[in-house]
């Protein structure tokens, strides 16, 4: 049998800003509706059903000074240090991420150059032959950068590279908004490389999704909640409840497709490393795809979670996590040489990718 060209996992990294919000940071703001009438219910009240719906208790913010393409550029750092592996042997960077560099005070976007060059220029590497390649596809956006990654791979376009992601939401969300307690800061790095191999490996199939025109409304940009506000800063804007049923019936059917492709069932896997969005829309999107095999499971053993520290870093979620289990920092989560594994997003557009990988 001839051998085929698979993209395999070699080094992961992140990194965890390191102002830690708690949330009681939220006690003294201000909250009003998106109709700009102020919230009636205390602060109290507001914060104890935030953590009762999401189980968020905490998240990390990035230090005055420091922007994504800075955390992207530890990430990277960590990731080849974990892979052994020399910065100048890159031959691309993606960095994915949704609102460029964003520095404290001025909510104004800054992606030129790209993100995927500022970060090759932090981290001195010389070699013309490392392209770069920035990535913009929602909180799904490292997943799509990994499928996009698999792309040159298995073209035999390139042979190593990195992919990032890392988001700066901390200073786009409106302090207004109770949405806005959700956010955090954070970066999550994969080096990959071309294996081959006679047994399918790394990358074994791959399955996505965008229902953009029905649904690419449920998270975007916007004005800010407070009446009195009168500049044209724009801010993430969620609508909740519709992302939520969105995402619990959708996301459920596309994992199931892409552990068919692999001709997998849902009991051959050892983890799901799932986009942290919220903490209880993430069980009942497992637990549905449980249903969709007719079975039932423990999906707290299978589903490693970060976000009740971390809360929601955007395209950092996943690959921070995966970080996290594969340098066993997650309550005993693990995984070893021959698991397979999901590796799962869901956001804006809105988009879904879902990975089935075998760890080697």
């Amino acid at each position: 049998m001839s051998k085929e060209k698979y993209t395999r996992i070699i080094g992961t990294g992140s990194y965890l800003p390191p102002v830690v919000i708690k949330n009681d940071y939220f006690l003294n703001h201000e909250f009003y509706e998106a109709s700009k009438k102020k919230v009636e219910k205390s602060n109290e009240e507001i914060i104890n059903k935030f953590y009762e719906i999401t189980n968020i208790a905490e998240r990390r913010y990035v230090a005055d000074g420091q922007v994504t393409s800075d955390i992207a550029t530890y990430a990277v750092t960590d990731a080849c240090e974990s892979a052994g592996v020399s910065m100048e042997s890159l031959e691309f960077i993606i960095v994915c991420h949704n609102f460029g560099d964003i520095r404290e005070g001025n909510v104004r976007m800054d992606a030129l150059p790209a993100l995927s060059n500022k970060v090759k220029m932090k981290l001195n590497i010389k070699n013309p032959a490392c392209i770069c390649h920035d990535v913009i596809s929602g909180c799904p956006g490292w997943t799509q950068g990994m499928i996009i990654a698999d792309a040159y791979i298995k073209s035999g376009f390139m042979k190593r590279g990195v992919v990032v992601g890392a988001d700066v939401l901390s200073r786009i969300s409106d302090p207004h908004d109770r949405d806005s307690m959700i956010y955090a800061d954070g970066a999550g790095a994969t080096i990959v490389e071309v294996i081959e191999s006679d047994a399918p490996t790394g990358i074994i199939s791959h399955a996505s999704r965008s229902d953009s025109a029905q649904h690419a409304s449920l998270l975007m940009l916007g004005g800010s909640n407070n009446p009195v506000f009168k500049g044209n800063d724009q801010f993430i804007k969620m609508t909740g409840h519709k992302l939520y049923v969105y995402a619990i019936s959708t996301v459920p059917q596309v994992v199931k497709e892409s552990l068919d492709k692999a001709g997998l069932h849902l009991t051959d896997i050892k983890k799901v490393f799932i986009h942290q969005a919220n903490e209880k829309m993430d069980e009942v999107i497992l637990n549905n795809v449980y249903k969709l095999y007719g079975e039932s499971g423990n999906v707290m053993e299978i589903m490693p979670m970060s976000i009740s520290k971390l809360g929601n870093s955007s395209t950092a979620t996943v690959p921070t996590l995966l970080d996290l289990v594969i340098k066993q920092k997650m309550n005993g989560h693990r995984v070893e040489k021959g698991d397979y594994i999901v590796l799962c997003s869901v956001g804006a557009g809105m988009n879904i990718n879902s990975i089935v990988y075998k760890w080697e």
